[in-house]
């Protein structure tokens, strides 16, 4: 475990696996999710030869709790971990408001550290509205004031928690310690995330981006993958089927052969 400090005095943690010289990949978790919720890509990762941080940004796992947190704070810890570590050719790969976080950083930055980005089941817009179907449901113009105001709703889409099986069992594993209850700051949080649009940073960025989509989600239709592929210069797309929002951890030998392939295609030419 490596502990980091922003320029605001925050603490941020990390853990480093793997290869020290080899290509980095950056995990980011969704939402409240700590860093311990990608313990099922970490150790193939590392098996292929790349070096492996599994981030625990503010408000997440063992990184300090500040009252007040947006998105765009959050993609800059994104450049303070990136910079801290002098990394090169990073591969950033976000779930859920990870992803988002990531689109954060490239807006703010570029991401002249960075070399490819994976979304994990994360629509660049999730307010609903004309030309783009691919948000959360049920949320528009008609509900953006009211329906994040307490909680995350349940959509009624997806396969209920209980019917999982085994997939419900690999999340209880990978969210281990992380909170239910959501505090001001966190709704805050979730209400400026849901209300950003990232369509013209994908649109704009030279990066190869693999989006990736549960085909069972929860949150968004999986049609959001096929569709932010489409704006990116260098895009594509993937769909896991009897996956859910949490696509990495429900079926994660899917999702890593997904990744694995995609950083294999995007590795830098020898020599």
């Amino acid at each position: 475990m490596s502990t980091l400090v922003a320029d605001d005095g925050v603490r941020l943690d990390l853990t480093d696996h793997g290869d020290p010289a080899g290509r980095p990949v950056v995990l980011l978790a969704g939402f409240t999710a700590p860093a311990t919720s990608w313990r099922y890509q970490v150790g193939p990762l590392v098996a292929a030869g790349y070096r492996v941080l599994a981030v625990d940004l503010r408000g997440h796992g063992r990184a300090d709790r500040p009252a007040q947190v947006d998105m765009d704070r959050r993609g800059r810890d994104v450049g303070v971990v990136l910079d801290a570590l002098d990394l090169h050719g990073a591969v950033l790969v976000g779930a859920s408001m990870g992803a988002s976080t990531v689109w954060s950083h490239v807006a703010q930055t570029g991401a002249p550290r960075a070399a490819a980005v994976v979304s994990v089941d994360q629509t660049p817009r999730m307010l609903n509205g004309a030309g783009w179907p691919h948000g959360f449901y049920g949320y528009d113009a008609t509900t953006a004031d009211t329906l994040f105001a307490e909680r995350i709703p349940d959509t009624g889409h997806g396969t209920p928690l209980l019917r999982r099986g085994l997939r419900l069992v690999r999340l209880l594993r990978a969210m281990r310690g992380a909170g239910t209850a959501l505090s001001p700051g966190e709704l805050a949080l979730l209400d400026d995330h849901a209300r950003r649009d990232w369509r013209p940073v994908v649109a704009a960025t030279s990066l190869p981006v693999l989006f990736v989509a549960g085909a069972a989600s929860e949150f968004w239709p999986a049609s959001h993958a096929a569709a932010a592929a489409d704006l990116a210069a260098r895009g594509e797309s993937v769909v896991l089927p009897r996956d859910g929002h949490a696509a990495n951890i429900e079926q994660p030998r899917a999702f890593n052969r997904a990744l694995l392939a995609f950083l294999a295609r995007t590795a830098p030419a020898a020599g």
